[in-house]
């Protein structure tokens, strides 16, 4: 009976260390994103939150780390969160539309093309 219990223990701490194994997705990378100012590294932050693990924008370099699952989100889907709030990022361009609607200090300039 004895062995049993600890074989059933053996078996469950196998099953939770596989588990464990299989759920470790997480990915960090930088991009850039550009913006200006503090109500750009908020809105770009905010932007993607509740998909990030982490995420941090610096202003002055432009420069976006990001950790999060990489099985729930992609880093393309992250940077067209972004653009679609008014950033531009490495990849995506944001809706001009919704580019000039930002604060006058958030109109970056943009580039070409």
């Amino acid at each position: 009976n004895c062995m049993k219990s600890i074989r059933l223990m053996m078996a469950s701490v196998l099953v939770l260390i596989a588990a464990t194994a299989f759920s470790q997705t997480e990915k960090t990378d930088t991009f850039k994103v550009y913006g200006n100012c503090d109500m750009c590294k908020y809105r770009i932050e905010k932007a993607i939150k509740k998909d990030v693990v982490k995420s941090e924008w610096n202003p002055e370099t432009k420069m976006m780390t990001v950790t999060y699952d990489a099985g729930k989100i992609s880093n393309d889907d992250l940077q067209k969160k972004i653009a679609a709030v008014g950033h531009d990022t490495e990849k995506f361009k944001a809706e001009d539309k919704v580019y000039k609607k930002l604060p006058d200090c958030c109109l970056y300039d943009r580039k070409k093309g």
